[in-house]
């Protein structure tokens, strides 16, 4: 089989580079993608290897990116994606990347700092402006005649010292007074400030607390919020004036105004010099306006200049760092002139990476050809399945149980039918499965666009990944709502009922449920396409006939989907030649699974052929037995029930007869899968005289490899287990074998009821929101069909589309990869991980280092 279903094979090569070619081979490799090299320095520390200088000048530069990638989301300002990738810089050429992004960090943050002064300076300015407006008021306020209130704050000022002396003051101005020699420490004085004004009830307690209530305080609000110079942030601030005496308040003042971290500025007495401070002030705000304009237009054509090539440059400095970081691997010979590589490489590719070399030594201008030769290996080689954009989803499901061994049977082509179909199983209905496939098909349509829009949203990233999936599980649905005839919990009746009412019209009318007999009000030919559409307004017995044929397909599909499982497992033992586990593994599984349970199936067919609703003993449905008791007894060795009068006992001659050997042979492959394989194997160590021999239970059980991509159970290089631990694994894998037929096939049963489940659900959402709305007549009605169409369709998309598709989504996967890769898949490999310059930049800096 092709690459589609097993994964590619590999070789494990050895290259030699000459030291100048080899920068220039490894880019050419980069853009290939597939190569996966080995690391031959294990035990050298990363700061020991030879290229670590050029992988710490590659981390500054691409600090320095970060740097502007930051100032320029900052500032809003687009950076230009054209989708191209650039080819990787020569190392000549790092220096003028380094040049260039020193030039431009330094520039930038020497504009930052001018700006973050300016501002700093104009918040000054400004707080200051508001000051003199603000203190300008308090003064017109005491100017205008206030004098009472001045009178009562001057004599709160005097202290108790001051009545104690007897001495009187007389009207005081505030702020300013007559000085006096003998009462010059109580003249009172003031300072203005601005504070945070979520601060300010704080602030004023402990002035109160502080200076004992000798402190006569004024606050106002400043109107605009202000720019913070340190972090762009908007802050709300209070203008506040503090009156009080003396040097000691004054110190204390201060100190409870730095605590705060509220600032002081300067505040003229007179009322000319405040005018004329403001004025200066307002000249220098304008002229700070014009050259803050002047330095944020600079700082903006450096961050636009840079955003055009920003893009680019991350990716030539990731890919110089990953080229070095990759030539950090490798090893130097004793001439210190050659480097020498393993890597494992597809064999289908081989000549591609030979040409990629030829086409590196070239463009290094070297001489000396690059040599790629294939080693021979024991070790077991990568798993590298090749998918495109409409298989990689399904691959990724297969991954996420475990990577397939090596050359093991890839389950993912056949995903691709089975998993949307067993989904569409469970969520049948041809509504929900529109409203999906829509929305599968919208995204497929629009995936160029909607993958350039790169976004961290990881839910989002998940639905466009899988969307050939959600496409298909879409379409499946809609087929299996056909089968069902049920679109949003009713039917279609494209072809007309085939039954018919024998009842007259007085009867049908008085009577509210009514059985049709088949015998009677059946016209014979069954339905041309899924069921008749009467079923669905059936009240009786509608769940009845649904639960009965829902629950036999899911038998039936389970039981098909494991017995191709098992034959799956063949392929895996025919390729790698694995004789004893081909007769004593794949046969007796095939048997057992075929003459219990397959045959439990045809059971189902047979009763389905043979019986009928007619009065023909022994043919009428009063005779047809129960495929589950039949099961049974069978399994039992049970003597059947005597059957109803004129019925026989059995569906076809000689059944007893067969069945009894079927179980009989069925139970004898028990202990064929439990000892023939071990005794098998101990049998040949005895011959071979060497406990324990190499090879014995083969490279073919873990997909061992040879002759570097070879496959087969030769061996030699792996140490075997023991006997006792052979006995007990295959004793664990039989017993795991039989008991999963059972319930692996009951588990199937899932099948049935999450379709019931989903049919149930639709049903309840109809009857119980929209029909009310169906139901309202007039004007008023339409509003009320509106506003309840709006709520039903919510209800239907997020319950019944969303969280019941993920439901039935999870329980296809667990049908996957429990019931069938159980079956055949080991999933003991690891992934190929090419080193790849397209995987780089998409994962970041971060995948660079791994």
């Amino acid at each position: 089989m092709g690459s589609l279903f097993r994964s590619e094979e590999m070789a494990l090569c050895q290259l030699f580079l000459q030291s100048e070619a080899a920068y220039a081979c490894v880019s050419e490799l980069g853009e290939l993608g597939l190569v996966q090299f080995r690391d031959l320095n294990p035990d050298v520390n990363a700061f020991q290897r030879k290229f670590v200088n050029e992988v710490r000048r590659c981390d500054e530069m691409e600090r320095k990116l970060r740097y502007l990638e930051k100032e320029i989301k900052k500032d809003g300002i687009p950076m230009l994606d054209t989708g191209e990738s650039p080819e990787a810089p020569q190392p000549r050429e790092m220096i003028d990347l380094e040049a260039t992004f020193e030039k431009l960090e330094n520039e930038l943050r020497e504009v930052n700092q001018n700006a973050e002064a300016l501002k700093r300076n104009f918040l000054e300015l400004t707080e200051l402006k508001h000051i003199l407006r603000k203190t300008q008021v308090f003064f017109d306020e005491q100017e205008g005649g206030v004098n009472q209130t001045t009178e009562s704050m001057t004599r709160a000022l005097i202290t108790d010292e001051a009545r104690t002396t007897g001495a009187s003051m007389g009207p005081v101005q505030l702020g300013y007074m007559e000085k006096s020699n003998e009462r010059e420490d109580y003249l009172p004085c003031f300072v203005a400030g601005v504070i945070l004004r979520e601060r300010l009830p704080a602030f004023e307690r402990m002035l109160w607390r502080a200076c004992r209530g000798n402190v006569f305080l004024r606050q106002a609000m400043i109107e605009t919020p202000l720019e913070d110079p340190t972090n762009g942030d908007q802050v709300h601030k209070s203008v506040f004036i503090i009156f009080f005496q003396g040097d000691q308040l004054k110190t204390r003042v201060k100190k409870i105004c730095e605590g705060f971290r509220a600032t002081l500025y300067p505040c003229p007495e007179a009322p000319a010099d405040r005018r004329e401070m403001a004025m200066g002030v307002m000249t220098r705000i304008e002229d700070l306006n014009t050259v803050l304009g002047q330095t944020q237009d600079h700082r903006h054509r450096v961050l636009v200049a840079a955003a055009k090539n920003l893009k680019n440059w991350f990716v030539k400095v990731r890919k110089i760092k990953a080229i070095y970081h990759t030539l950090n691997l490798f090893n130097l010979d004793v001439t210190q002139k050659c480097l020498i590589a393993e890597c494992w490489v597809p064999l289908l590719d081989f000549e591609t990476i030979q040409l990629a070399l030829r086409r590196g030594t070239e463009r290094s201008g070297s001489s000396v050809p690059p040599i790629l030769n294939r080693m021979q290996t024991f070790e077991n080689p990568p798993t590298y399945n090749r998918t495109n954009k409409f298989t990689k989803a399904f691959q990724a499901l297969i991954d996420a149980y475990g990577v397939a061994s090596y050359r093991e049977m890839n389950p993912a082509p056949y995903t691709i039918i089975t998993f949307p179909f067993l989904f569409a199983v469970m969520f049948g209905d041809l509504g929900h499965g529109a409203i999906m496939a829509l929305f599968g098909l919208w995204m497929i349509r629009k995936e160029k666009g909607l993958a350039a829009q790169k976004t961290d949203n990881e839910i989002w990233n998940i639905f466009f990944g899988g969307r050939y999936i959600i496409f298909l599980m879409g379409v499946f649905s809609m087929y299996t709502g056909l089968i069902y005839n049920d679109i949003f919990s009713k039917s279609l009746n494209i072809f007309g009922s085939h039954w018919h009412m024998s009842y007259n019209k007085s009867t049908v009318m008085d009577n509210k449920f009514l059985q049709l007999s088949p015998k009677v009000d059946y016209e014979g030919a069954p339905y041309p396409f899924g069921m008749d559409p009467i079923w669905q307004v059936a009240s009786a017995n509608k769940i009845i006939f649904h639960n009965a044929y829902k629950m036999k397909i899911s038998i039936i599909f389970g039981v098909i989907h494991m017995i191709f499982g098992v034959v799956m497992s063949w392929h895996n033992h025919t390729y790698f030649r694995n004789r004893i586990s081909l007769i004593y593994e794949f046969i007796p599984q095939l048997v057992f699974l075929l003459l219990l349970f397959f045959y439990m199936v045809l059971l189902m067919f047979i009763k389905w052929i043979k019986f009928a609703a007619t009065n023909d003993k022994p043919y009428s449905e009063a005779c047809a037995p129960s495929i589950l008791i039949t099961f049974i007894d069978m399994v039992l060795f049970n003597t059947p029930k005597p059957p109803p009068e004129n019925c026989e006992t059995y569906m076809f001659f000689g059944q007893h007869v067969i069945q009894v050997l079927f179980v009989l042979v069925a139970v004898g492959c028990i202990p064929v899968m439990l000892l023939a394989k071990p005794l098998l194997i101990m049998q040949a160590r005895k011959q071979a005289n060497v406990q324990p021999i190499a090879g014995a239970t083969s490279d073919a059980e873990t997909g061992g490899v040879s002759n570097g991509g070879s496959h087969g159970g030769g061996g030699g290089h792996e140490e075997e287990e023991e006997l006792s631990e052979i006995f007990i694994h295959q004793s664990i894998h039989t017993i795991e074998y039989v008991l999963g037929s059972v319930s692996h096939t009951a588990s199937y049963l899932r099948l049935w009821a999450l379709s019931l489940a989903h049919a149930q659900l639709a049903e309840v959402l109809w009857t119980m929101v929209l029909s009310i709305g169906l139901k309202q007549e007039g004007p008023v009605g339409g509003i009320v069909l509106t506003c309840v169409f709006a709520f039903w369709a919510i209800l239907t998309v997020g319950i019944l589309v969303l969280m019941e598709g993920l439901s039935a989504f999870l329980h296809t996967l667990r049908l996957h990869w429990v019931e069938f890769q159980s079956k055949f898949y080991k999933g003991q490999g690891y992934a190929f991980q090419p080193f790849s310059f397209d995987a780089i930049i998409e994962n970041g800096a971060a995948a660079a280092e791994e």
